[in-house]
């Protein structure tokens, strides 16, 4: 991350307990922001509160909040208690994702449902809530897919649950902008992290290693730093989805 100075600034990462949320949370903790974490379940306990340690050895104020964010009053409650601890919120990133690889003609209606609910609806209302709680001049990313992009199949309700959040952050970015809020989203290529491997198998990881026009699979600490450019300088590109992937996919 470049070296901003960030102190005094909140910044609440939905997801941040691991993996890429992780690595923001200490990015953004080691430039003196007050960090709001946020994890879902016992699953991801002990990844989040290892990240918690690790940015309060920075000497920066943080908290880990656990909740099941499709439950939007969850949602509600993560913002209300970071303006409780330190007054305000400056940055909300959401980096919240569930993937299900599977042919369209196998998938359940629950399975639909769960996906919608967790990679649009809490998008939607996560969006809604900084859109009421942010500072002026703000600023909020969400994390969707590069799959947006593909002509692919077995991904059907993770693309397309992706897919409105693009429309969410263009209308978002216009119905906020007035308040000097800016509204991106970045759609990485696969990542080389647990939240990709669960579903693919030894052939299917292969593939993907090989598809970008770079090669192998996107790193986090290629992500990270586009993210926390958008949330900073970056703060002019509004209303945009910004894919990073390595040549995976592009329109």
């Amino acid at each position: 991350m470049a070296q901003k100075d960030l102190k005094g600034k909140v910044v609440l990462i939905a997801g941040g307990g691991k993996n890429l949320g992780g690595l923001l949370s200490r990015d953004f903790a080691a430039q003196g922001a007050k960090l709001a974490i946020h994890y879902n379940s016992e699953h991801s306990k002990a990844d989040s509160e290892k990240t918690l340690a690790e940015v309060q050895a920075t000497g920066a104020e943080a908290f880990l909040f656990q909740g099941d964010l499709t439950k939007v009053e969850n949602i509600t409650r993560f913002f209300d208690e970071a303006i409780t601890r330190f007054g305000g919120i400056d940055i909300a990133i959401n980096t919240v994702g569930m993937v299900l690889k599977k042919p369209f003609v196998d998938t359940t209606e629950a399975e639909y449902d769960a996906m919608f609910s967790i990679n649009s609806k809490v998008a939607y209302f996560f969006i809604r809530e900084a859109g009421k709680k942010l500072r002026d001049h703000g600023k909020i990313c969400t994390i969707v897919t590069s799959l947006l992009a593909a002509y692919t199949g077995l991904y059907s309700t993770y693309a397309g649950a992706k897919a409105p959040v693009e429309h969410f952050t263009r209308m978002a970015s216009k119905e906020f902008g007035g308040r000097g809020i800016s509204v991106t989203a970045v759609a990485p290529g696969p990542m080389d992290t647990p939240f990709f491997y669960g579903q693919e198998s030894p052939e299917a990881v292969a593939y993907h290693q090989s598809a970008s026009a770079l090669g192998g699979l996107t790193d986090i600490r290629d992500i990270a730093p586009l993210v926390e450019f958008l949330v900073t300088d970056g703060w002019w590109i509004t209303g945009q989805t910004i894919f990073a992937n390595g040549g995976y996919t592009t329109r």
